[in-house]
C-alpha cells in the first residue's frame, strides 16, 4: 500500500480538524512547504492536500501555495478541495498536481465530471465523503441521501480510476478506519483503486487494512497521528511495505 501523509490547509497554514469542524482545528505547522519537506525526509513518496478554505467557500483559495508545496517537494501529489468548475480543476492541475480530487460536484454534476474525465483521464480522482454510508458534502457540512456506493459506482461508469474514501466519523479521531465500509466500498468498485481516510494513525491500522485482502485497496491517507507524534511516517511506511 501507499501512505499519504495529509496537509490540509486552512489560512495558509497546515491544520487538522476534527470531525470536519472548522471550530475545532488545531494549528500545526505556519510552513506547510516546508512540512511536505519534512514528509519527503521521512520517505513518503505522496502527498494529500486539501484546500480546505477552498472546500468551505466553493473555490480554491490555495492554487499558488500548492504549486510550491509540487514544486519544492518533489512528491507525487493528490489535491482537493472546492474543485467545482472546470477552471478550478485546470488551475491545480496546472501546477504539477498528479490528481485533481473532485467531491461536491461529482455527487451533483455527472456530466461535468463526465466531460473533465474524458479531458485529464486518470489524474481525475474523486474524493466521496460519508457518514453512516451516506456521501456528505460542501466541506462534510450537508449529508445526502445517496449511498457512497452508489455514487462510487456511478463516478466508475463514467471513467473515474481512483476513489478516495473517507469515512467522516472516523476522520481525526485515532481509532482506525472503518473496516466494513472500506471492503463495501473495495467490493463495490473492483475496477476502481481505493485509498482509505478517516482515523487512519497506527501501523496495526495498515495492517488490518492490508489484511481486508482487497486488491484495489491500494493506499491509505494519515493526518493527525503524525501531527500529534502518536506515530511516525517510517513506521506507517514500513506497516504498509511489509511482506
Amino acid at each position: 500500500m501507499i501512505v499519504l501523509p495529509a496537509i490540509d490547509l486552512m489560512d495558509g497554514c497546515c491544520v487538522r480538524l476534527r470531525q470536519g469542524r472548522a471550530d475545532l482545528r488545531t494549528v500545526y505547522s505556519r510552513d506547510p512547504v516546508a512540512q511536505a519537506l519534512a514528509f519527503r525526509q521521512a520517505g513518503a513518496t505522496h502527498l494529500h492536500v486539501v484546500d480546505l478554505d477552498g472546500a468551505f467557500a466553493g473555490a480554491p483559495r490555495h492554487t499558488a501555495l500548492i504549486a510550491r508545496i509540487v514544486a519544492e517537494s518533489g512528491l507525487t501529489v493528490e489535491v482537493g478541495g472546492g474543485l467545482r468548475d472546470e477552471a478550478a480543476v485546470e488551475a491545480v492541475l496546472e501546477t504539477g498536481a498528479a490528481r485533481a480530487i473532485i467531491g461536491t460536484r461529482a455527487l451533483e454534476d455527472a456530466a461535468a465530471l463526465g466531460r473533465w474525465v474524458a479531458r485529464w483521464g486518470g489524474r481525475i480522482a474523486v474524493g466521496i465523503d460519508a457518514r453512516g454510508g451516506l456521501v456528505q458534502t460542501k466541506g462534510w457540512v450537508e449529508t445526502s441521501a445517496v449511498r457512497a456506493t452508489d455514487l462510487a459506482r456511478r463516478v466508475a461508469a463514467l471513467g473515474v480510476r481512483t476513489i478516495i474514501y473517507t469515512d467522516t466519523a472516523t476522520d481525526g479521531m485515532l481509532g482506525g478506519t472503518n473496516l466494513p465500509a472500506m471492503a463495501e466500498m473495495a467490493d463495490a468498485v473492483p475496477e476502481v483503486d481505493l485509498i482509505a481516510s478517516g482515523g487512519v494513525s497506527a501501523p496495526g491500522h495498515i495492517v488490518a487494512l492490508r489484511a481486508l485482502g482487497r486488491a484495489n485497496l491500494r493506499g491509505a491517507i494519515v493526518g493527525k497521528a503524525l501531527y500529534e507524534g502518536a506515530v511516525t511516517l517510517p513506521e506507517m511506511l514500513a506497516a504498509a511495505q511489509a511482506g
